[in-house]
C-alpha cells in the first residue's frame, strides 16, 4: 500500500488525478491512500439535486462523479482518497463503507468522543452532528474518492447547503468535541494507521 501526502491541492486537480490513476491501473498495481486538504469547494455528487445546494456564494461548486449530495471541503478537513482494487481484497462496496466509518469510529473512541455510524445516512456522527462524510465511485472493480473528516475548520459554508441532502444538519469538529488540544496532523496519521489496519486485517490481503 503506497501512501501519498499531498497537501493542499485542487479539488478538479486531485479528481483528474484518480480517474487517470484507476483507468491505468493493471492487475498488479500497487493500492494507494492519499491524505491531502483541499481549497473551499462545493462537490455535487452523482445524484446530487439542485435544491440542496442553497447559497454557494463564492465558492465554486463541482459535479463530480462520486456518490451522495452536496457537501464542503475546506482547509482544516483532512480527506483521504483510496485507490484499491476491491477485488484484490474481496470487498464489496458496503464493505468498504464499514471500513471507513469504523475506522474514523475508533479514532474519535481514542480521543474519548463516542461516535457511530447512520445506515441511513452514511458518514459518522457525534450525537446529531456529522464529523466525516463518505463518497466514493468504482469502477473497472477499483474504488476512488473516499472521506472527509471535519478537524479544526470553518463551518459556515455548511449553511450554504443542505449537507449530504439533508435540511438542517448538523456539523461538527474534532476540535469542537474534543476537551484536549488536537494535533490535526498527527490526527491524519491515526487515521491513515486505523485505515490501513483494516484493509489488512481483511481475511482476503493475507491470503
Amino acid at each position: 500500500m503506497r501512501i501519498r501526502r499531498l497537501g493542499v491541492i485542487p479539488y478538479e486537480q486531485s479528481w483528474k488525478a484518480m480517474q487517470d490513476f484507476t483507468d491505468q491501473r493493471g492487475p498488479d498495481t500497487e493500492d494507494e491512500l492519499w491524505l491531502l486538504q483541499h481549497p473551499p469547494v462545493f462537490t455535487q455528487g452523482q445524484a446530487g439535486k439542485a435544491e440542496h445546494l442553497l447559497m454557494p456564494g463564492d465558492i465554486p461548486v463541482v459535479q463530480t462523479d462520486r456518490g451522495g449530495q452536496v457537501t464542503y471541503h475546506g482547509p482544516g478537513q483532512w480527506v483521504v482518497y483510496l485507490l484499491l482494487d476491491l477485488r484484490r481484497h474481496q470487498l464489496g462496496v458496503r464493505d468498504l463503507v464499514d471500513l471507513i466509518e469504523q475506522s474514523i469510529v475508533a479514532l474519535l473512541q481514542r480521543h474519548g468522543i463516542d461516535a457511530a455510524p447512520r445506515r441511513d445516512a452514511p458518514g459518522v456522527y457525534v450525537g446529531d452532528a456529522k464529523i466525516a462524510s463518505l463518497g466514493l465511485r468504482v469502477r473497472r472493480g477499483c474504488s476512488y474518492h473516499g472521506l472527509a473528516f471535519n478537524i479544526d475548520m470553518d463551518l459556515e459554508p455548511f449553511s450554504r447547503i443542505n449537507p449530504c441532502g439533508y435540511q438542517g444538519l448538523a456539523v461538527t469538529t474534532l476540535c469542537a468535541c474534543s476537551e484536549g488540544p488536537v494535533d490535526s496532523d498527527a490526527v491524519a496519521e491515526e487515521l491513515l494507521d486505523e485505515l490501513l489496519s483494516r484493509i489488512e486485517r481483511n481475511p482476503a490481503t493475507d491470503s
